[in-house]
């Protein structure tokens, strides 16, 4: 019989055991941890991830991981390796067999041809006394208490706790290579996480029209260049292309309420001097700060101090980074 408070009870027991489980990892956090990030540091190839049924998912997931941070590495079923993959690996790569028994028929097949090859192993394993655990170059312990399924027997706390381990391996990897953000974006150039980490302020700016008005600008000529640009509002500038103020529709508005003979005005006597700027070089994720910051939705763009072009919310909305 369905009921919400028996759902709502396992469902905070088993995060719960899960959250013990990954605490309990940094009892294993020890010299053979450190050994398996220098293996994989100090080697000249790639890092190879194998595991057969859940853990296999979890190699998966370790590779791709790596992969994204820096670290090469590829997947190799175990299944599939004693039936042709082990041709994928090179002499210098790393090997890490994951598992949680340590004990599966494929895996204590796999481990010695491996081994004949010179390839270093790492075991990211579940029992310390497991052929794996016992017959590899260094042991990873993930071992785990009891799993999240009420019969101990779905692999639960066990996966996340192999899962953690490779995400501490591939991030000690990630510092001793110094990898930055700008690492990061080269290899996550698609939607908005690479948007953000790549998108400068010119490649949106560049494809706006560029409103610009002088100093003694009148109010007719700086309506139709606000109007005709459609960007909300105009940039004053100086001879020297200097930014001098920005006005807006807004200050439009403000300047007909106040004035009754508005055609006597220039630029000079409308605009906000001193606007918000922000260098054509800038990421856009920046010109989103400023712009919460201000709560404005146009921002100046400047080259060398001078005028380049205009940046409105709306293109962030367009990119995808709102």
């Amino acid at each position: 019989m369905f009921s919400s408070e028996a759902v709502l009870k396992q469902a905070l027991e088993t995060i719960e055991l899960e959250a013990q489980s990954v605490a309990g990892l940094k009892a294993f956090v020890n010299d053979e941890f450190v050994k398996a990030v220098s293996l994989i540091h100090e080697s000249k190839g790639r890092v190879v991830v194998s595991g057969i049924g859940k853990s296999a998912v979890i190699a998966q997931k370790i590779v791709a991981t790596m992969n994204s941070t820096g670290t090469p590495a590829l997947f190799m079923h175990a299944a599939d390796a004693i039936h042709g993959d082990l041709g994928m690996i090179q002499p210098d790569d790393v090997v890490i067999i994951i598992s949680k028994s340590g004990e599966s028929p494929e895996i204590k097949f796999l481990v010695p041809l491996v081994k004949n090859f010179g390839n270093p192993v790492i075991a990211l394993c579940g029992n310390d006394k497991s052929y794996l655990a016992t017959n590899t170059d260094c042991f990873v312990n993930s071992t785990v208490d009891k799993e999240a399924c009420p019969n101990n027997l779905a692999p639960t706390t066990s996966t996340t706790a192999q899962m953690v381990m490779g995400d501490a391996l591939a991030v000690c990897l990630l510092e001793l290579k110094g990898f930055t953000s700008r690492d990061f974006a080269r290899y996550h150039p698609g939607g908005a996480l690479g948007k953000k980490l790549y998108l400068r302020v010119s490649d949106m700016s560049k494809m706006n029209e560029k409103p610009q008005v002088k100093e003694d600008a009148r109010i007719r000529e700086i309506i139709y260049e606000i109007s005709s640009k459609r960007l909300g509002a105009t940039v004053v500038v100086d001879g020297n292309n200097v930014v001098k103020g920005i006005i807006t529709d807004g200050d439009i508005r403000r300047m007909l309420e106040k004035h009754d003979e508005p055609n006597k005005l220039t630029a000079v006597d409308i605009m906000s001097a001193n606007p918000k700027d922000i260098d054509e070089s800038e990421l856009a994720v920046l010109a989103l700060e400023k712009m919460r910051e201000y709560d404005i939705t146009q921002l100046v763009v400047t080259l060398d101090g001078r005028y380049s072009g205009m940046l409105h919310l709306h293109d962030l909305v367009r990119e995808g980074l709102i």
